[in-house]
Formats: structure tokens, C-alpha cells, sequence
């Protein structure tokens, strides 16, 4: 027995653990997804690509709490809209038809409190040069936001009003006046050289 400890707590894990368990399967199929990855390598949903994900996984967590029977195929079109939408990706390489099987899988597997395929993510996940801390912040950091959505703008406030040194603006281009046609009594119009 060498989890005496916890033996009992694995026997019958509590709805929180199975729980926790399935939303980090959520996070860990999501930042393991080629096509995202891909689009928050190459910022394709701006410069803030990675908050993007982060919040695409809690976005996700979210609808499926919002939505808890809901099958593989709608989960799908849940994905496919979030990446069209922030990322600008038009997946069709049936990629996401996969994660969300594996969703449905892992909540399935989770409620049931087998947590193997959970594990074996974390695995891949860290054997690819991924640690389970980066998860366990983008957790700390969704709740952290979760927090202070009210208060964060008065902090947001305090720096615009610092200067910043820029350099020195470009001198202004001179706008040439367009030249009015000169018509004569007759109705013609007087043709000029220009000037140089």
C-alpha cells in the first residue's frame, strides 16, 4: 500500500476532485490542440494570443458547466466558432472534432472518477517540455481576473497618466493648393504650365 493516504479518497473521489480533474483535461486538450497552438504561436489572434487561450480554456470550462449534457458535436462547434472568432483560424482538418470527443470522453471518464486519461495527458504534456505549474497558473490567473473584473480599470488608470518618451514626431508635409481652373468670359478654360 503505498498510498495509504489517499486510498480512500481514490475508492470514492469527491464531485470537486472529478471535477478539477475534468477541467484540467479541458486545459490540457486545448493547449495540446495543433491548430491552436499554431495560432497563438504565429499571434494570429493579436499580440495577446496566449491571454486569448487562457481564456478560450475557461470559456470552455464555463459553457460546459452552463451545458453539461451536451454531445461532441455541438462542444465542436463551440471550438471551431471560439477559433474563427479570436484566432481568425478556419479549422477543417477535423481536428476539432477530435478534441471534442476527447472532452466528452474525459467528462465521462472524470465523472465516473477514472482520472487515467488525465494523467496520461499530464504525461505527454510534460515529456513535450510543458510543466504542470503553466496550467496550474493559467487557473491561479483565470481566478485571479475572475476577481478583479470590477476593480480593474482604476488600476489600469494610474499608468496612462505616467509620460512616455517618444521620439520626435516627423515634420509635417506641406499640402499643396489645389489650382482653381481659370475660366474665361467666353466659358473656356485657361490652360497653365505648372509651376516649378
Amino acid at each position: 500500500m503505498s498510498n495509504s493516504a489517499g486510498s480512500s479518497s481514490q475508492n470514492a473521489p469527491s464531485p470537486e476532485q472529478c471535477q478539477a480533474q475534468f477541467e484540467l483535461g479541458i486545459a490540457l486538450s486545448l493547449y495540446s490542440w495543433p491548430s491552436l497552438s499554431l495560432a497563438v504561436t504565429n499571434n494570429w489572434g493579436g499580440p495577446d494570443s496566449e491571454e486569448k487561450r487562457q481564456w478560450f480554456v475557461g470559456a470552455t470550462i464555463d459553457v460546459l458547466k452552463e451545458h453539461p449534457d451536451e454531445d461532441g458535436e455541438w462542444i465542436e462547434t463551440f471550438l471551431l466558432q471560439v477559433m474563427l472568432d479570436e484566432f481568425e483560424v478556419n479549422v477543417d482538418d477535423e481536428s476539432g472534432y477530435e478534441v471534442a470527443e476527447q472532452i466528452v470522453k474525459l467528462r465521462r471518464d472524470c465523472g465516473k472518477g477514472d482520472f487515467k486519461e488525465v494523467e496520461e495527458m499530464r504525461g505527454k504534456w510534460e515529456s513535450k517540455g510543458g510543466k504542470s505549474a503553466d496550467i496550474g497558473k493559467m487557473f491561479a490567473k483565470r481566478e485571479r481576473t475572475e476577481e478583479e473584473d470590477e476593480t480593474d480599470g482604476s488600476e489600469e488608470e494610474d499608468d496612462e497618466d505616467e509620460d512616455v518618451d517618444m521620439d520626435e514626431a516627423p515634420p509635417l508635409v506641406r499640402v499643396r493648393e489645389p489650382v482653381v481652373a481659370e475660366v474665361d468670359e467666353d466659358g473656356f478654360t485657361k490652360v497653365t504650365k505648372k509651376k516649378r
